[in-house]
């Protein structure tokens, strides 16, 4: 694929900046493709049929043998703090992604009432979302959306999570809200809506957030979707001793009473037996037929990952980082946690066969990629004891990786019609998900191309329009007349991705130019620098 530079005529006022030629375009609507040239003026894109050869352009990118497309748009983001300091966003931008939402699974970093309590609750959180490069010193979401634009490669979208509303209105504490805390946290909804937030996302597995009942999600719920919002959810997993799909139940349920559009994010089978794939299939089905909005992301590796935290018992974080790190060296504590999570706890089983990465401190360095069984043999410690110990060291910012999908039915939940695809990636440590890195080539690669699982542009919708019209994004996810220029050129025949769990952090291959905004971003394959992404706010007529 060549391209070939052309000075502007003088004069010539229909000069556009980039002219694509030759490509097979895919619009993102699920329509099969066609050929066209695609011009971008500025941030924008036209489609014109026909002959190209008297427009003129800045630069032509011939993309022979290759299909444009939207740029993709990944609903399931861990990024919001680390592209701060990694802005080129290389493992994401390199996949195709131009628009990531971040602030998902509850935990956001907007509205606090002081930087002392933000700062506390990104300590709390690091294992799962990172640290900015700086101090955090922003309190509303306008202040910290203000750091997104044209400073980072990429588009990003605000949810709000239900842990910093939760912090706003009741504390750090495991206990019911009042009313009069309730309407306090339906006014952050509210006003953090009215900033630009795209509704309201939950973790029901993370402190501060997962102290939340049913009836406190239904009334924040109601006040997103009064702002035309919708409801991101990571479930409640305590719910499943009450039932295989109780969790996912109970989110249909919020949905339900508060009249908002429910998206279940990181959806699948999370073991082979463990009920069928087609229950899950099901429960949404049926929701949809009882005409609620319902939709799902699902990533494409089986691979999982989250903050280590997520394992300890949720009393040790009951008042907060404070309460956690007291718990973590108190002897009493120390030995309650070892107790509970040695006897009784699924999360402690399951992270003891897993791996641990973002290992920061130097003499911690060679445990990346290592389960805990194997780094407590390397101390000469119990398991538990190591864990503790290593949270403590690392100031509670280990991650876990594990094998937490079942990979025989993924194929069912990457190509149902109401899924799309979100990475669920944490781009930190020297082993993360290799789904951080090869997430969207690996739906073009693998269940397009080899398997035939999905046809090619029914997999791109999945990536672009499908995730805009969950959001709301009026003007991207589809490259027609007037809408933004965030686009893909890839080779459909050749893309692939060389992430594994062995060598995780690998970029792909076939997907040679990636433009934002108009501007391009990936340029024959590499970094152009241009830091082109910015704030999306919902309620905006062009973003």
């Amino acid at each position: 694929m060549k391209r070939r530079w052309q000075a502007p005529p003088k004069g010539n006022p229909s000069l556009v900046d980039i002219k694509i030629v030759n490509g097979q375009v895919i619009d993102g609507t699920g329509s099969p493709g066609f050929y066209a040239t695609v011009l971008v003026e500025g941030d924008t894109v036209s489609i014109h049929r026909g002959e190209h050869d008297h427009i003129e352009a800045m630069r032509t990118i011939d993309a022979s043998g290759h299909v444009v497309s939207p740029g993709f748009i990944d609903v399931h983001s861990h990024a919001g703090l680390t592209i701060l300091g990694e802005p080129h966003h290389d493992p994401k931008i390199r996949q195709g992604v131009t628009t990531e939402l971040i602030g998902i699974d509850g935990n956001s970093w907007t509205p606090f009432h002081t930087h002392d309590e933000l700062r506390q609750f990104i300590e709390l959180d690091n294992g799962l979302n990172g640290y900015p490069p700086e101090p955090a010193d922003w309190l509303t979401l306008t202040e910290f959306l203000a750091k997104f634009y044209e400073r980072v490669a990429v588009n990003i979208c605000y949810i709000l999570g239900n842990s910093p509303v939760r912090i706003w209105g009741v504390g750090w504490d495991d206990r019911p809200a009042t009313k009069d805390e309730i309407l306090n946290m339906r006014a952050a909804v509210r006003e953090t809506m009215e900033e630009g937030a795209w509704g309201l996302s939950t973790g029901l597995d993370y402190p501060p957030g997962s102290y939340a009942s049913t009836e406190e999600l239904i009334e924040l719920s109601a006040e997103a979707a009064r702002l035309g919002g919708f409801y991101h959810t990571h479930t409640r997993a305590s719910l499943l001793k009450e039932s295989l799909l109780a969790p996912w139940e109970e989110a249909l349920e919020i949905g339900r009473r508060s009249g908002i559009p429910v998206h279940l994010t990181h959806y699948r089978q999370g073991a082979q037996g463990v009920g069928s794939h087609l229950d899950y299939l099901g429960l949404v089905e049926d929701a949809v037929d009882e005409g609620m909005d319902v939709t799902f992301d699902c990533y494409t590796y089986p691979y999982s990952g989250t903050r280590v935290t997520i394992a300890l018992p949720q009393w040790t974080m009951d008042g907060g980082v404070a309460r956690l790190k007291r718990a973590l060296t108190d002897g009493a504590d120390r030995e309650r946690i070892m107790s509970e999570m040695t006897e009784g706890g699924s999360a402690w089983r399951d992270l003891s066969e897993n791996w641990l990465t973002n290992f920061r401190q130097p003499q911690n360095h060679g445990y990346d990629g290592h389960s805990i069984t194997e780094i407590a043999m390397m101390r000469g410690q119990e398991p538990v004891e190591a864990l503790l110990d290593l949270l403590i060291e690392e100031n509670l910012g280990i991650s876990t990786v594990a094998l937490g999908t079942n990979p025989h039915t993924l194929s069912e939940f990457v190509s149902h019609p109401y899924g799309m695809i979100g990475s669920d990636a944490l781009l930190f440590g020297d082993h993360p998900s290799p789904r951080s890195y090869g997430c969207f080539p690996l739906v073009l690669a693998e269940f397009v191309r080899a398997e035939k699982n999905l046809r090619l542009p029914e997999a791109i919708r999945k990536m672009t329009s499908f995730p805009a019209q969950r959001l709301g994004i009026p003007d991207r996810g589809i490259l027609r007349d007037g809408f933004r220029a965030d686009i893909v050129i890839f080779d459909a025949q050749n893309v692939k991705t060389h992430a594994t769990k062995a060598n995780p952090k690998v970029y792909p291959e076939g997907i040679p130019y990636v433009i934002v905004n108009g501007k391009v971003v990936i340029d024959e394959g590499e970094n152009t620098g241009n830091l082109a992404g910015r704030p999306l706010k919902r309620g905006r007529a062009r973003t």
